[in-house]
């Protein structure tokens, strides 16, 4: 039987964890703790900590496979601490308004939907693995979240790119649940 609390088990509740502390970085930045800061600087903050979590996002996957330290655990614990950095990131865009609420709405809509399905396919005993447009849907909302972040140009196209390859996943989940 295989160790539930492992490295790349460790590494998915570290991006856990890292997800409210970068939500922080952009809803509080009227702290007077950190009243001198000029407001780049929780952009770059909230930068470095997105870019960590998404480097331990690459690395926990990596290593669960070459290590062979796939468990249950890690299989809610991945996508979970995805879908919590992605959730911060784009609540606290929105709060900073960088990222478009409609943008952030369809996206959010999509993960919601398809987490839902996934727990229904599981129960019915059907296999819901990632699909390689559900992976560069993820790595293309990362790179969205990131330019944004650092409000550097194309970033609203960026999003908007992400926001297509996102629903075209959720298509595809769809139809293959149902056989479309």
């Amino acid at each position: 039987m295989k160790k539930a609390l492992n490295l790349p088990n460790i590494l998915a509740l570290f991006r856990i964890a890292l997800a409210p502390l970068m939500l922080w970085f952009f809803i509080d930045r009227d702290n007077t703790l950190f009243s001198s800061w000029h407001p780049s600087w929780f952009d770059y903050f909230a930068g470095l900590i997105f870019v960590i979590a998404s480097v331990t996002d690459f690395f926990d996957g990596f290593i669960a496979r070459a290590w062979d330290q796939m468990t249950k655990l890690g299989g809610i614990l991945d996508p979970l601490a995805d879908k919590m950095l992605v959730l911060a990131g784009f609540l606290g865009l929105m709060a900073i308004d960088r990222a478009s609420v409609w943008a952030v709405f369809l996206i959010l809509s999509r993960e919601f939907f398809i987490t839902g399905l996934r727990v229904v396919a599981v129960s019915e005993g059907k296999n819901v693995a990632s699909t390689m447009a559900g992976k560069v849907k993820t790595v293309a909302q990362m790179f969205a979240i990131g330019f944004l972040i650092m409000n550097w140009p194309y970033a609203t196209a960026l999003l908007w790119f992400a926001v297509a390859l996102t629903l075209y996943s959720g298509y595809e989940y769809t139809r293959d649940y149902f056989k479309i």
